[in-house]
């Protein structure tokens, strides 16, 4: 694969949408100190999925960003795009089919970078790993700045081999290997934590066991509980239903005793009815009760006042009789004792009279 373009909009001193062609051959910048030759290589580093801000001459990476002139407003976002040849299908497997690749790092001010491959979403990941399989990528020593030529001769062993795989090409597998080796570190370490998690299932096991021997004795439990329930509800029912019926019995001769009141109403009302037509008449025959009743009880009050001057006649005709029934017991006893003293006197006349014939008879002898 090889670079072809390299565009740029609102990348530190870009604030126009720029494209610099990369033909075959030798391309070259030329410009003056300050005309941003370096911003074009920290464009290409940048759209490479370099996240660190030092390595843009920047404290953060919002400094990327045009922000703006005396004369041009701030832009609120910028903007790389890398275009690949890929003649010879030599990059990775979703690519391989496609005859240019186009990545695209958008960041806008405030936010977090953005990357696209050919129109579609990926990771710096992705991005990594694709410049990486085409020898390149964001640190690649084929990006010589200034300084670097120096390091490469001071480099140790391990810094130049760095430098062979990328020119053999096996720097893309060499990341894959490194990604492989994290994965099986990782797996590594998850195999240790399930094994401690099996041992602690382990331990855990016998409590569950327990758990499920009272789970299932709980079942059994609620399973004749519910036939008991079921009992219960089944004999609940019958009590209800027999309820029920006499309810059923109660309405029914609650509503025959309903029509016979009702009936009973419409004979009491009949009756009111009787009873308001015959009203003023018995009105009329009260009234001249109630002068009948007055008429009476003057007439009783004439009678009770001529009882009591009766009564009062009465005791006094009482007293008097009583008095002349103690006269004539007064009399009576006088009579007795009048007539005692006349029959005393009739025998004491009598022996006068037979004492004067006995001395008479005396004499004339």
């Amino acid at each position: 694969m090889h670079l072809t373009r390299l565009r740029l909009a609102g990348f530190k001193s870009f604030v126009e949408p720029t494209e610099l062609r990369i033909e075959p051959g030798l391309t070259g910048v030329v410009g003056p100190n300050g005309c941003g030759k370096s911003n074009l290589v920290e464009a290409l580093r940048w759209v490479m999925g370099e996240s660190a801000a030092r390595q843009m001459r920047a404290t953060e990476l919002d400094d990327v960003i045009f922000a703006g002139t005396a004369a041009r407003p701030a832009r609120n976002f910028a903007e790389v795009a890398l275009a690949l040849d890929n003649p010879d299908g030599l990059a990775p497997a979703p690519y391989r089919d496609q005859a240019q690749i186009e990545v695209v790092r958008r960041l806008p001010r405030g936010g977090s970078s953005a990357y696209r491959i050919n129109g579609r979403g990926a990771r710096a990941r992705d991005v990594k790993q694709l410049l990486a399989d085409a020898a390149t990528g964001a640190r690649s020593t084929a990006i010589v700045a200034q300084g670097q030529i120096g390091a490469f001769v001071a480099a140790k062993p391990t810094e130049r081999r760095g430098v062979l795989e990328e020119a053999a090409g096996v720097a893309g597998l060499y990341s894959r290997r490194q990604e492989a080796e994290s994965r099986l570190r990782a797996a590594d370490a998850n195999l240790e934590r399930l094994d401690d998690v099996l041992a602690t299932l382990a331990t855990q096991r016998q409590g569950l066991e327990k758990q499920a021997r009272q789970a299932r004795r709980y079942r059994k439990l609620q399973e004749q509980l519910r036939e008991a329930e079921t009992a219960l509800l089944a004999l609940r029912w019958q009590a209800v239903a027999a309820a029920e019926a006499e309810a059923r019995q109660a309405v029914r001769a609650a509503q025959a005793a309903e029509d016979a009141a009702a009936r009973e109403a419409a004979h009491a009302a009949k009756l009111q009815a009787d009873a308001a037509a015959a009203l003023p008449a018995l009105r009329k025959a009260e009234a001249e009760a109630a002068n009948a009743w007055q008429r009476l009880a003057v007439e009783r009050d004439r009678k009770s006042e001529e009882a009591k001057r009766v009564a009062a006649e009465q005791t006094q005709l009482a007293g008097r009789i009583a008095s002349l029934e103690g006269d004539l017991k007064r009399e009576a006893d006088l009579a007795a004792e009048a007539a005692a003293a006349l029959a005393a006197l009739a025998a004491e006349a009598t022996g006068l009279e037979a004492e004067q014939d006995a001395a008479s008879a005396r004499a004339r002898r």
